[in-house]
């Protein structure tokens, strides 16, 4: 005997719900992550009126210089923790070597000794980089008039 099924018919939605829990616990894993992506060595950069860069296809090399005069790199190694100077460059030769046409940005603190700025300078341009830029914040927007 065959069956029928009266009454049954086949349902042809999809069934959304647990796509959508699965997005909002994504989006929570990346509110999260996020901000702890962009942490840094903590720098109080000095503030002028320049243009920003465009934006580059490699993650340049940055050569951050806090208060106290200790350098660190973003590429290499461990990112929070200062390198003495041949360690720096060493880093520095190593990236650049492999990638010789990699940005080399230095990000130093407003009030860390010039000479020390220049020593890091030095130190990148000794481990092979030929263009060197300086990572500062923009001035505050001027208060209106009136």
């Amino acid at each position: 005997m065959a069956q029928t099924t009266r009454g049954r018919r086949l349902m042809g939605d999809i069934n959304v719900v647990p796509y959508i829990d699965v997005m909002l616990v994504l989006l929570i894993i990346f509110m999260i992550t996020a901000p702890l992506l962009t942490q840094g060595v903590k720098v109080d950069l000095p503030r002028a009126a320049a243009e920003p860069l465009p934006p580059q296809k490699i993650q340049p090399l940055v050569l951050s210089v806090d208060r106290a005069g200790r350098m660190y790199l973003n590429l290499g190694g461990k990112a929070q923790e200062p390198l003495d100077e041949n360690a720096v460059a060493m880093r520095a030769q190593a990236v650049l070597r492999r990638e010789p046409q990699t940005p080399v940005l230095v990000k130093a603190d407003n009030a860390v000794a010039y000479g020390r700025v220049v020593q890091a300078m030095v130190i990148l341009q000794h481990a092979g980089a030929t263009k060197l830029g300086f990572i500062t914040e923009p001035p505050p927007p001027a208060a209106p008039r009136g």
